[in-house]
């Protein structure tokens, strides 16, 4: 049924108001705040291209497809929505071949971005809206002020006009946010005949050679800040503005004739420089060498990397249909597609999302962008259904390859990388990131979102044994814990072409020092069995205190014996990984006949000598004090995030003010002898026992980690701050979830084997120790903070590679060039 367009008489505008009556309540205008889903809709990746297009609900402004959205109808009742639909074709030519004029109306969805995929000169796209009225599908087409209640007509246009609910993450809104900085025009430069060379940087202060940025005013070259998940630096770049007041750094690591990240310390923010290029030629820099180099940290581009890991150089056959949809990269999100490729050809995960699509949708929430379970459910169908990967019409084909134009479409990840990456400071940017350190982080998303379901988690799971002795009493003591990945160094010492490597390092440091070019690159060619044997390598501690002995003993070591699911390297090696591993010789054995167990006992806790009163800055705590805060909570958090500032304390502050101690005075930790654990007692656990100092406590607090998962970790590894951070980013709070989960659990026992010695403890798969290669991840560039990310996964007995949208087979897949490597278990036979 369809109401028509008219104004022949005033009937029809009655109607129209009759019928939108019983409406009007649920119908809203779009606030500030409010998003707009009017190109992705949330159950799928349907849009206002495809076929039925996308309908806009006109209360909650979310998007669905025509699959989907009498769904929404069905759980909401919201019986008004707007549909979009968007048709693209070729240009029509007129007599004299030049293209006709577009139609006035023809584009109505102001902030709908073209596809890219097509090209704007020879295609045009016409925008048709409508309202629709559920159940019984009366449509409304629009514009229609005349007969349309104004309050409607208002919500109409706002929506058609809302911006796109991504924009703060859309590469060219970056652009718009960025000003140019005060102190661009007018910044002294020193002339103190600093001449930066074109690579091979590093911290004046420290040994970092990433994130490095240049103080465009004496020419100082030094590290950025320190992230939560351990990347970044030491903030070098920012004490030097402290000590110097010179306001403008920028970033060497990424600088290229287009790109230059630029940071006022001064306005705290990023900004643009309009005379950057002739700030960075006052230091000798100039932007094309620089570009050239950028990419493979200092040194000549080496096109045989990206030709190969991408397999430009060959005519390779596209492939289409379920399990080879592409990812379109929303610009330097390839980190993340490559890790959901692979995700998503592994069985556990294709059961956990996509075997269980119709009850996670079904039991979505009333907003599903927000929910993790469904989007993942989405993301899988998406790339295993086939929908968004059929292959061109013959004609159409004939034609595109003619013109060298056909480009598979693939489907956009933009609501997907929103709610995963939400919160997070580095997956929220527009940055290229670590593809290891997201997988970490997808782990953790998983884990705490697989209420009711199989954990597809399970997968990657493994025991880690860690086996310590003590050189002096010869005895030991074996713990484990639960990890996902396995990272094995890369001995360059064992290197098979270690002498050319050596030379090649010497050219190197001798350009650096007389500022030419520097050599063409030599790739260390590492067998992988010396990885392997590196990995397992005894490791000296310093400092280990000795149950046996109550003090520190001299030279115990640290030994990892495990069970290999998934590998990392380091970029710029050459590691000739097999297609088959036995790791059965890695397997834990436990106490061994003949050992003798360390007592478990807790080491004493030790304040430093100096035990003068803590520093605390004081303005600052009576700043936060005045912001209605109690006056002992802000000299505590002044106290734990060291004397740096309002702001941070501030944020300690938002952290820990549902703790029961928030308003209590500060008190530091007393000294402690050592006494015995709840295992060796048997006793219950006080809270006194192995409690973790609170200065490392409030070190892990203060990067926003919740505190008793904080004290959770420190406990779990002997208080070791960097091992702590480790374990944090790898184990979910678990103590809460497996009593929210204790049911889904012992459902999901006929699939997963507990561990024999903990039948409490995580789930983890036992089986033989035999591996077959079936996915790898590859990055071209100088660190994986930039660059490109491709992946290659075995389907079907053929390699496929997956190069953002494109998907093909794979003619040489450079398996020695990987930096993640996925294998898979191998039955026993």
């Amino acid at each position: 049924n369809s109401l028509l367009h008219t104004s022949r008489n005033g009937r029809m505008a009655a109607d129209l108001g009759e019928l939108l009556v019983p409406y009007m309540p649920t119908i809203r205008v779009p606030k500030t705040g409010d998003r707009v889903f009017k190109s992705e809709c949330a159950f799928s990746y349907d849009s206002p291209e495809s076929e039925g297009g996308l309908y806009v609900c006109m209360n909650t402004f979310l998007g669905f497809g025509r699959e989907h959205v009498e769904r929404h109808y069905r759980k909401t009742g919201q019986s008004v929505y707007m549909h979009l639909k968007r048709h693209v074709k070729e240009k029509a030519t007129g007599a004299a071949g030049g293209a006709i004029p577009r139609r006035r109306n023809g584009k109505v969805f102001l902030d709908l971005e073209l596809n890219r995929d097509f090209n704007g000169d020879e295609y045009d796209c016409e925008d048709e809206a409508k309202l629709v009225i559920f159940p019984d599908h009366f449509e409304i087409p629009l514009p229609n002020i005349e007969e349309l209640p104004a309050l409607v007509t208002i919500a109409c246009d706002a929506v058609l006009n809302a911006a796109s609910a991504y924009k703060k993450q859309e590469p060219d809104s970056w652009d718009e946010e960025i000003q140019v900085s005060k102190h661009a025009r007018s910044l002294r430069q020193q002339d103190n005949g600093v001449r930066i060379p074109p690579s091979g940087w590093k911290c004046q202060k420290c040994e970092m050679k990433e994130n490095l940025w240049l103080n465009l005013s004496d020419g100082a070259v030094l590290c950025g800040k320190w992230f939560f998940d351990g990347s970044g630096g030491n903030g070098h770049a920012l004490d030097h503005f402290k000590d110097t007041n010179f306001p403008l750094a920028v970033k060497l690591d990424n600088l290229t004739l287009d790109i230059a990240d630029i940071y006022s310390f001064d306005e705290e923010e990023a900004v643009l420089d309009p005379q950057i290029s002739e700030h960075l030629q006052h230091f000798g820099i100039d932007i094309i060498p620089i570009q050239r180099v950028h990419n493979t940290n200092g040194m000549r581009p080496r096109v045989s990397e990206w030709e190969v890991i991408q397999e430009s150089g060959m005519k390779l056959k596209a492939v289409y249909g379920s399990g080879f949809t592409g990812i379109k990269n929303l610009g330097n999100s390839c980190y993340l597609g490559t890790i959901m490729q692979v995700l998503f050809s592994i069985p556990e995960f294709q059961r956990a999302y996509v075997g269980n699509l119709q009850r996670i949708y079904d039991y979505s929430p009333l907003d599903p962008s927000t929910d993790f379970s469904t989007q993942m459910a989405k993301l899988g169908h998406g790339l295993l259904s086939g929908l968004y990967s059929k292959p061109p019409m013959k004609s159409e084909l004939i034609e595109q390859v003619m013109k060298e134009e056909y480009k598979p479409k693939g489907i956009s990840l933009k609501m997907f990388k929103a709610l995963v990456s939400n919160g997070h400071p580095e997956f929220s940017s527009n940055r290229q990131q670590d593809a290891q350190k997201f997988f970490l982080h997808l782990i953790n998303l998983v884990e705490r979102n697989c209420v009711g379901l199989e954990n597809p988690n399970n997968a990657f799971r493994y025991l880690v044994e860690e086996r310590v002795q003590c050189c002096q009493t010869q005895k030991v003591r074996y713990t484990q814990k639960v990890d996902y990945l396995m990272q094995l160094p890369a001995p360059i010492e064992a290197a098979s072409n270690r002498e050319e490597l050596i030379a090649y390092e010497a050219k190197r440091n001798e350009a650096e020092e007389n500022m030419r070019a520097p050599p063409e690159p030599v790739r260390a060619r590492i067998p992988f069995t010396a990885c392997l044997q590196a990995f397992t390598e005894p490791e000296n501690v310093p400092d280990f205190w000795s149950s046996e002995l109550q003090a520190k003993s001299a030279g115990p070591f640290l030994h990892f014996e495990l069970n290999m699911t998934l590998t990392c390297f380091s970029t710029d090696l050459s590691i000739d990984m097999p297609d088959f591993l036995d790791l059965s010789r890695l397997r834990g054995t436990g106490l061994q006949a003949g050992e003798q167990e360390l007592p478990d006992l807790t080491p004493p806790i030790v304040l430093p000598e100096d035990t003068r009163a803590p520093e605390i800055d004081e303005s600052a705590a009576m700043q936060l004090a005045e912001m209605g805060f109690p006056l002992e909570a802000c000299r505590k958090a002044i106290y734990y995030t060291g004397n740096m500032g309002p702001e941070m304390a501030f944020n300690w502050i938002i952290a820990h003010m549902e703790e029961p101690d928030f308003a209590e005075p500060l008190a530091l930790p007393t000294f402690m002898e050592p006494g015995p654990s709840v295992a060796s007692s048997g006793l219950a656990a006080t809270p006194l026992d192995n409690h973790p100092p609170e200065e490392s406590i409030a070190i892990l607090t203060s990067m926003g980690f919740p505190r008793r998962h904080t004290v959770q970790a420190l406990k779990a590894t002997n208080n070791n701050l960097e091992r702590a951070l480790d374990w944090i980013f790898t184990h979910t709070e678990r103590e809460e979830e497996e009593e929210e989960t204790s049911d889904a659990l012992s459902d999901m026992a006929d699939t997963t084997e507990p561990n024999d010695s903990d039948a409490s403890g995580p789930q983890i798969k036992d089986g033989p120790g035999r591996y077959e290669l079936f996915a790898f991840i590859s990055h071209i560039g100088a660190s994986t903070m930039s660059g490109h990310y491709v992946c290659h996964i075995k389907k079907e007995g053929r390699w496929v590679i997956f190069n953002d949208h494109k998907v093909c087979l794979s003619e040489r897949p450079p398996k020695d060039l990987g930096y993640i490597y996925f294998y898979r278990r191998l039955s026993s036979s």
